[in-house]
This record gives C-alpha cells, sequence and structure tokens, in this order.
C-alpha cells in the first residue's frame, strides 16, 4: 500500500512527512548505518516544484551546498572536492576518495556513454507523447549487493531513475529512489530534481507540470530523531525565480557559475576577488541569486562576514534570503 502526500510546497510536503513519523505510522528497521524508524512506499507530489526549498527543518539546511550540487549535477562531475567544500561532513557518508561512487549527474551524462538529459531534451522535442525516456542512475554492474549482501561502495545512488512525461503541455516527472532519509536527504533531493525537472521544460519549452517522487523507504536515525520531531511550520515567501532557458543558454550559464565555484574553492582566492567576479558575472537574475548565496558562503568560510553582506547584496530572492540566513544562525552557534 503506497502513502501518499502531496502539496503546493516541499515546506510543506517534508512536514506533513514528519508528521507520519510523529504519528507512529512507521516501524522499526535495522540498517548498515543504525536503526531507524521506516515508511514503505511513500508516494509525494509536488504540484509548484519552484517551491523546492525545505525552510522549516532545523537546524537549517545548507543552500549554498544544495546549490553547488544542482551545479555538480548539470556539468556531470564526480570529484569529490567539488561538493565536500560546502559539506565537509559529505565523506562520512559517501566515501573519501577523489570521486563520488554514485554521482548522479555523471551518470546521466556520462557513465553510459550516452549523455541523457540531452537525450531526453531531443526525445521528447521530437516525440512529447513518448512513454520511453527513463533517466537511469542505478547500474546494477556497479550497484548491486555482492552475494553475502554487502555493498559494494561506500555511495551506492538512493535514486534509482526518473521517468518524464509531457501532458497537456506540461512536463511531469517521477522521480524513484530505492532509500531517502528524510533529514539528511529528502531535502536536497527535492532541490535536485526540481531544479532538473524545471530546466528540462525550460529546454523543451513547456509549462513546468507536477514533480511526482517515491521514496520505497522513508526513514529517519536514532541521532535525528529529535530535530525531526522539533520542526515547525516558518513562513515561506513564494520562489518566483525561473531557471527556464534554452539548452545552449543553461550550458553556458552552468558553465559560468561552475567556474566560479572552482574559484571558491581556491584557498588562494580572496574574498574581494570573489566579490569582484561574482559582480562581474552576466547571467539572468534567477541564476545570479545562486552564485551569490555560493559566492557568501565561499567568503564566509574565508572569516569576511563584510564579504558575506556584499555577496548576499546581490541576491533578491527573498527565499535564498531567508534560508541563509538560517544557516548562519546554525553555524554560528555551533
Amino acid at each position: 500500500m503506497f502513502t501518499n502526500i502531496e502539496s503546493n510546497t516541499a515546506d510543506e510536503l517534508w512536514l506533513t512527512a514528519v508528521d507520519l513519523f510523529r504519528d507512529g505510522k512507521s516501524a522499526k528497521q535495522s540498517s548498515r548505518s543504525g536503526i531507524t524508524d521506516e515508511v514503505l512506499h511513500a508516494a509525494l507530489c509536488l504540484h509548484d516544484p519552484r517551491q523546492r526549498w525545505v525552510v522549516s527543518r532545523s537546524p537549517g539546511l545548507n543552500p549554498a551546498f544544495a546549490m553547488a550540487e544542482v551545479i555538480w549535477m548539470l556539468r556531470g562531475r564526480n570529484d569529490s572536492a567539488f561538493l565536500t567544500y560546502f559539506n565537509t561532513a559529505l565523506p562520512k557518508f559517501a566515501g573519501t576518495g577523489t570521486t563520488f561512487h554514485g554521482a548522479y549527474g555523471f551518470r546521466l551524462r556520462h557513465q553510459t556513454g550516452l549523455d541523457q538529459l540531452a537525450r531526453a531534451f531531443q526525445a521528447l522535442r521530437s516525440n512529447p507523447e513518448s512513454r520511453q525516456v527513463v533517466l537511469q542512475i542505478w547500474d546494477s554492474s556497479t550497484d548491486f549487493p555482492s552475494e553475502n549482501g554487502d555493498a559494494l561502495a561506500a555511495d551506492i545512488p538512493c535514486n534509482v531513475c526518473a521517468m518524464l512525461k509531457v501532458r497537456s503541455g506540461k512536463l511531469d516527472w517521477m522521480q524513484i529512489m530505492r532509500s531517502n532519509d528524510l533529514f539528511r536527504g529528502l531535502p536536497y533531493n527535492l532541490v535536485q530534481f526540481t531544479s532538473l525537472h524545471e530546466i528540462m521544460a525550460g529546454w523543451l519549452g513547456v509549462e513546468l507540470g507536477s514533480y511526482h517522487h517515491v521514496s520505497d523507504s522513508l526513514h529517519i536515525y536514532e541521532d535525528t530523531k529529535e530535530d525531526v520531531f522539533a520542526a515547525s511550520a516558518v513562513e515561506v515567501p513564494k520562489n518566483v525565480d525561473s531557471l527556464a532557458a534554452t539548452f545552449d543558454e543553461t550550458e553556458s550559464i552552468v558553465r559560468s557559475i561552475e567556474s566560479l565555484i572552482v574559484r571558491i574553492i581556491d584557498k588562494h582566492v580572496t574574498s574581494p576577488q570573489l566579490i569582484e567576479e561574482l559582480g562581474a558575472m552576466q547571467i539572468p537574475a534567477a541564476w545570479m541569486n545562486i552564485a551569490s548565496v555560493l559566492t557568501a558562503e565561499g567568503v564566509r568560510k574565508r572569516r569576511d562576514g563584510r564579504a558575506i553582506i556584499q555577496a548576499m547584496g546581490n541576491c533578491i530572492n527573498p527565499v535564498f534570503s531567508q534560508m541563509y540566513d538560517r544557516w548562519l544562525a546554525r553555524v554560528n552557534s555551533a
């Protein structure tokens, strides 16, 4: 039996999912990472994928990490340094190598020898009625457990595949997950794949339909249960930014932000240089807002409080400002 949840915003969707565990609809289940409370076969529907940010989680999300991961995926990267700069705890969950085994973007754009994102765009542009567009992430040759049930790598992808349909002039996206941590994973997964969803709709020149997300095992771990249950709703401004652009425009924009991130993670680049480079960027406002948050995090890590204000002064998205304020409150209280 499916447990169905739907909402217009990711924040409301996530809080409703939290209530499943508060209301005793989960069951205890052991895992290689510890005991969990688990809800099987959870089907989530987000009617407005632009409202992708879970703001009510406490402690607050790291918005710069979420944004960097979207760029990392769109560029098809698998190097660990690009992400661990923004999330130093990541190796604990994904391994300590120079690359991540389960890197979603690398698998989508390179691993099979086919750029699946580009082909999906081409196929749906030519045949919007197609039912055959499936983005494959899970690879049985590298991800299937050994004969004795042991994991073959620290970073086995939790996302299995995505299925895309254009119906009535709108792109619907179905994301399938074998395993989904409600606290650490789901808020970031929603950002990752609704961003791809919106970008693909822009490439196709169609409206943004609903985002569907099936978590075959939606769970929380004992060490995060207190934080999960402490969550309470906050008022979230509406995200009006649009990531829609043509395929070529998106590729150019994302390369520009990728180059900025490379500079951010270079310890030899100073805060004034980053602020100058941010100000010189010629990209649409929605993407400039993302670049501003990334830069703010870069100068924060350089312990330059004045530069944080300068970077966020370029951000006109109130959701991002709210989230970064919550992130600052979290790191400053640590």
